[in-house]
This record gives C-alpha cells, sequence and structure tokens, in this order.
C-alpha cells in the first residue's frame, strides 16, 4: 500500500465511521474503483482504532463520569442505582455479542463477507430499515391531525433488555454494508429512543467492541501488503477527521433526519449491483490483486 492509499482510505474511513453508511463498505469500495488491493478486516480494524480515539475526545465528560461511577457502583452498593454506573454495566452487557460473534465468524469477516454483492444487499436493506425507523422516529415527534405527539425514550430509560438488543444490531455491522451505527441507531429507534439517544449509546457501545478488534487484529498488521507506516498514517488521519465528522453529526441529527442518508445508501447498492452485473467490477474486485 502507497502512503497516498493510506491517506486517501484514512480520509474515508475517518469521513465514514460515524455516519450510518457503513465505513468498512466504503473502504472494500473505494480500493475496488481505484484497482487497490483490498485493504483488509485488518487494516479496517485498527485504522477504527482513529476514529475511535476521536469517540473518546469527544464524549471525555460522559465517558469519565460512566467510568468514575461504574468503578465506584463495585464497592458501594447504593452507587448501583446512579445512572452513570448503571450506563457501564449497560456498555458492557452490549458489547456481549459482537464480541461472541466476532471471534466465531473471523473467518467469514475476512472472505465471503467482502462480496460486492453482498455489501450491495447490506447497503439497500439497512437503508430500507434506517429509512422506516426514521419515519416512525418523525411521527412521534410531530404527531399529526389526528394523533398527538408521542414522547419518546431517553437513555434514562435504558434497560438490559434494551441494551442486549442494541448489542445485536452492533454485531451485525461485522457484515459490510450494515453499518455499526446505521445497525444501532436504526434499533434504538425501532425500540423508540430519540435520534440523540439512539446515535449517543451507539458512539459509547462502539467504544469497547472496536478498541478490542483493533488490538486484536494488530498482530496481523505489517502482514501483505499492507505495512505498518501507512496503516498507522491511516489511523491519525482518521482520527483527525473523524473528530470534525461526530461534532458535525451530533449537531445534524438534533434538528435533521437520516433520510439523505438512507437515499444515498439504496442509490449506492443499486449503482453497485448494477456495475457488478455489467462486469465492470467483480464480486471480489481486489482480493487478490497487487
Amino acid at each position: 500500500m502507497s502512503w497516498f492509499e493510506s491517506f486517501v482510505l484514512g480520509l474515508v474511513q475517518g469521513l465514514t465511521e460515524f455516519l450510518p453508511i457503513s465505513s468498512s463498505a466504503h473502504l472494500r469500495l473505494t480500493a475496488a474503483f481505484a484497482g487497490w488491493q483490498d485493504p483488509g478486516a485488518a487494516f479496517t480494524a485498527i485504522t477504527q482504532i482513529g476514529t475511535e480515539a476521536a469517540v473518546i475526545i469527544y464524549f471525555r465528560k460522559d465517558i469519565g463520569r460512566i467510568i468514575s461511577a461504574w468503578a465506584r457502583s463495585l464497592f458501594n452498593r447504593e452507587l448501583r442505582q446512579d445512572h452513570d454506573a448503571q450506563m457501564g454495566w449497560l456498555v458492557i452487557v452490549g458489547s456481549i455479542p459482537i464480541g461472541v460473534l466476532g471471534i466465531t465468524l473471523k473467518d467469514a469477516i475476512e472472505g465471503p463477507f467482502r462480496d460486492l454483492r453482498l455489501i450491495a444487499t447490506t447497503l439497500i436493506v439497512m437503508g430500507v430499515v434506517l429509512g422506516i425507523a426514521d419515519r416512525l422516529a418523525a411521527r412521534d415527534e410531530t404527531g399529526g391531525r389526528h394523533r398527538a405527539a408521542k414522547q419518546r425514550k431517553s437513555l434514562t430509560d435504558l434497560s438490559v433488555k434494551d441494551g442486549l438488543l442494541y448489542g445485536v444490531c452492533q454485531a451485525m455491522a461485522l457484515i459490510p454494508g450494515v453499518s455499526r451505527s446505521g445497525a444501532t441507531i436504526s434499533g434504538g429507534l425501532l425500540m423508540g429512543y430519540t435520534r440523540e439517544s439512539a446515535a449517543r449509546y451507539s458512539f459509547l457501545l462502539a467504544i469497547p467492541a472496536v478498541l478490542a478488534s483493533g488490538v486484536f487484529e494488530l498482530k496481523d498488521a505489517g502482514q501483505g501488503h499492507v505495512a505498518w507506516g501507512p496503516t498507522l498514517f491511516a489511523t491519525v488521519i482518521a482520527f483527525v477527521v473523524g473528530y470534525a465528522v461526530i461534532a458535525w453529526f451530533m449537531k445534524f441529527i438534533s434538528h435533521k433526519s437520516f433520510m439523505p442518508f438512507v437515499i444515498y445508501r439504496i442509490l449506492l447498492g443499486i449503482v453497485l449491483f448494477a456495475l457488478v452485473a455489467a462486469g465492470t467490477l467483480m464480486p471480489h474486485a481486489g482480493e487478490t490483486a497487487g
């Protein structure tokens, strides 16, 4: 991998990680469209450490409170009713599904799941799911001529059951094209949470999963065509760009719908299917190139 490739892929990772459009799919598609070799699951997992560092800095006050309250609740039973302490446990509980499935499906994640036809399918299907979830949220928030607006849930209403359901949604993002934020935000909206609450828990829930995945894949870094230098460079780029994107995204969802992302996902999936059907792109383009 050249330094230019690592710059572009780091930029793509930072731009797409927090948007509900799938960063892993865009890394895979960028390489395929450019005629580069697929950067692989290890490169993707390690560069995600950069974007998660952006999450940690952006939510540093929330994370500091949660870790402090959770740690103190281990020794003080009364503190276990504190919302921040409960959030610490809920993040742990919600991380279980992706941890189990990530290890179980490791070979599929690095192989069959990177088929461009599967990516096109997940882009479209999850785009439709996100669109339905977004419309339901909008209906509850605005009400209508014959119905009153409905109060949606905040993170103070988060239960163990909902935390696990969030975790299952996050685990779906092991398939490129699903999108970690897209799946968890869709799940949150369908469970009745506000857009901001769904997004905030989605980002907090991703921290242990992404960091664990990145550390786990470190042993494979520097092998094949992806050297350590370009990988670290891409990770730094992803961090800088990712911080700017997450700040913008949290403001965007406070007063806008997810429909632009829904339309983008569906159109991209259709275009990808058309290119594969026409023979312009092979389903496994780039996997054996270079």
